[in-house]
């Protein structure tokens, strides 16, 4: 087992990411994309510079998008086209509440994108079976935890045998 990119399974739809930088956070994004679909929600948490906006720029070109990915925090929306469904990357740090994030007006786009949502703890409800990513951790090190209902049961289990072989 790589010693600085290891997984922990915890039941079949949890899994926790060792991340020892800014490349084994990249190459969790590239495992899980992949798996992912039109319609699926990621609900991204963690402080200030825990790696979310690095996640998901990596997660964005392992979907084959050549985009500069930057943090939506003064813009609160950006669409990146892939080969597959476009990619929704929202940041509600500077939203007040739910109310706020509905009058985005983004939902008439949710079936056909990726939806990927830093500070996702304020819309956590909104969603039927979104994938919640919490990143925690300081300095370099960091764990990524990976939680989510049935239909991420298999991923969960792939991303955790990727990371152990």
């Amino acid at each position: 087992m790589n010693e600085t990119w290891r997984a922990q399974q915890r039941g079949p739809t949890e899994v926790t990411i060792t991340s020892n930088g800014p490349d084994d956070t990249a190459r969790a994004a590239a495992a899980l994309a992949p798996h992912l679909r039109a319609g699926d929600v990621l609900l991204l948490t963690g402080g200030l510079a825990a790696g979310k906006t690095t996640f998901t720029s990596a997660l964005v070109a392992a979907l084959g998008s050549t985009a500069a990915v930057t943090s939506p925090t003064f813009s609160l929306a950006n669409f990146y086209d892939t080969p597959g469904p476009r990619v929704l990357h929202v940041d509600t740090y500077r939203l007040d509440d739910l109310a706020e994030f509905r009058d985005l007006g983004l939902e008439e786009y949710l079936d056909e994108v990726i939806a990927v949502i830093e500070w996702g703890g304020l819309v956590d409800g909104e969603f039927d079976e979104p994938l919640r990513i919490a990143f925690a951790g300081d300095g370099t090190a960091r764990e990524i935890t990976l939680r989510g209902a049935d239909r991420w049961a298999p991923v969960l289990e792939a991303l955790r045998a990727e990371v152990a072989a």
